[in-house]
């Protein structure tokens, strides 16, 4: 501290409701003073007094001019931060967020005196986190799951080549198109050489189907309607778009034989790869299930904790919801503002939204603090080291680089937490998942309903695992709506079409 600042006093320490302190805080004369002086060299530049030179005018003539209270507002300011951050060290504060502040009773040379009511780490009361119990899911993998995932092999090692025929579904037409309302062309409505599946529903219902029976080198108008749901300035509009088609193209599938065993992996026979791939299918699975129960359980454990959350805790969390969303945005090349406009969405909204499920975050981390602390759990420097060698092998790279970008404190962190969760796990009870009966599949609709509208939290709510599978998830959900068809996936589309034909 600096400027005699320390030499503040705490008159009160009060304790409110919602994990908040109230801080009473004194500035005395000396420090005040020094808080004026500080305020005079900063401000003096922008004061002009007729005789001096900018800058150049003696403190005791700019009060004499302005009065002695004309430093007193930037004084404040300066005082402030100083004397809160020593009355929190002074009463072993754990604040977590930004204080509000009031200023009590008149500011003189003398000083002043402010409160300061600030939100705190609050007080959690474990409740049961051992012996419970929650649903397992049992992992199967049939001969099915297994086709489809080599179906996936096939897809991806599928090429596109150029056709001299008639455009049927499935096919990729290579096109130019300008889209007419009214006889104008309208904003986002263009694209030049676009790849376009035809089937997979990228555009606005009715594009795709009239370019069925196209060839190469056809020009054609298509007569579109948007849907009502779509972007305010073309909801239900009548529209013509001019479409030219330079190349059709189909799907070359590779046959699923020992040769594309060979090509795709490091297996001689197509047998051996899909016994490799039934066991990574049931490793996946396994761990889907494992965290599957780990989140249940920690849930419960959640949920059994009493804590006054304070309100800046859930808003901080909330914002940081937002954070990851807007990341996950930027990595697939979507502007955020973009991403609103056609959405329609406002922060604040989306803020709003993103309380439940951030209340629900804050309280799985107080509870896994709160374990820590019960059970006296730590990580050595052995196995923070051991850790850093694990991520290094599982994603191939180089140990000092892991370390360059993952501090031993957050390794340490996640070490602590893992434990917590085996201490949680270790003692409870895998029930069977309670098996769908003819009732409820009479419910379908009413329950899918229900899912449809928690998967609207689930991109924030899953922050400990999920939260970059989810957002992006979110994000692709998104993009397949009509506002975005023609041209948020051009880009995509052609990168796409373009790694195909290589």
């Amino acid at each position: 501290m600096n400027g005699g600042i320390n030499k503040m006093s705490v008159k009160s320490c009060e304790k409110i409701e919602k994990s908040q302190v109230v801080l009473t805080i004194e500035v005395g004369a000396p420090e005040f003073e020094a808080a004026i002086e500080k305020a005079y060299q900063k401000m003096r530049k922008k004061i002009n007094v007729p005789g001096f030179r900018p800058g150049k005018a003696p403190r005791k003539i700019i009060e004499g001019m302005y009065g002695a209270e004309v430093f007193f507002e930037e004084a404040i300011n300066i005082a402030f931060p100083e004397a809160y951050e020593a009355a929190v060290k002074e009463q072993e504060l754990q604040v977590v967020g930004y204080p509000s502040v009031e200023i009590e009773g008149q500011v003189t040379r003398d000083g002043f005196t402010f409160k300061a009511t600030a939100p705190v780490y609050p007080e959690v009361t474990l409740g049961q986190y051992k012996g419970l119990s929650a649903p397992k899911e049992e992992v199967k993998v049939s001969a099915a799951d297994v086709d489809e995932r080599l179906k996936a092999l096939t897809d991806r090692n599928t090429r596109l080549v150029s056709v001299d025929r008639e455009a049927k579904e499935g096919d990729t037409v290579v096109i130019d198109f300008e889209g007419f309302l009214e006889g104008k062309p309208f904003e986002g409505g263009k694209g030049e050489n676009f790849s376009l599946e035809l089937g997979s529903h990228t555009f606005v219902p009715g594009f795709e189907e009239q370019l069925v029976g196209v060839k190469a080198g056809d020009e054609k108008d298509l007569d579109i309607t948007f849907p009502e749901d779509y972007h305010k300035d073309l909801a239900g509009k009548a529209v013509v778009f001019k479409v030219k088609v330079h190349e059709v193209k189909e799907k070359e599938i590779p046959a699923l034989d020992d040769e594309f065993a060979k090509d795709v992996s490091e297996f001689d026979t197509l047998k051996d790869l899909k016994a490799d791939l039934k066991k990574k299918i049931t490793a996946e699975r396994e761990e889907t299930a494992k965290r599957a129960f780990e989140d249940a359980l920690m849930e419960q454990v959640a949920d059994n904790i009493t804590a006054d959350v304070p309100d800046a805790m859930v808003e901080a969390q909330a914002r940081q919801f937002l954070d990851n969303f807007k990341m996950q945005l930027a990595q697939q090349g979507i502007k955020y503002d973009d991403y609103m406009k056609a959405t329609g969405m406002d922060e604040s909204k989306l803020i709003d939204d993103a309380k439940e499920p951030a209340l629900k975050q804050v309280r799985m981390d107080l509870a896994m603090a709160a374990i820590i602390k019960a059970e006296n759990i730590d990580a050595t420097d052995e196995e923070v080291e051991a850790e850093y060698k694990r991520m290094a092998d599982q994603y191939g790279m180089d140990l000092e680089t892991v370390k360059k970008y993952l501090l031993a404190d957050q390794v340490k962190d996640q070490l602590k937490s893992q434990k917590a969760i085996a201490v949680v796990t270790d003692s409870a009870t895998a029930t069977k998942p309670e098996k769908k009966t003819a009732k409820k599949s009479a419910k379908k609709a009413e329950d899918a309903e229900g899912e449809e509208k928690s998967a609207e939290e689930k991109p924030a709510k899953k922050t400990t695992r999920k939260k970059a599978e989810k957002a992006e998830d979110a994000a692709e959900g998104e993009e397949k709506k009509p506002a975005k068809k023609t041209t948020r996936k051009k880009a995509e589309k052609e990168e796409e079409t373009s790694a195909e034909t290589k």
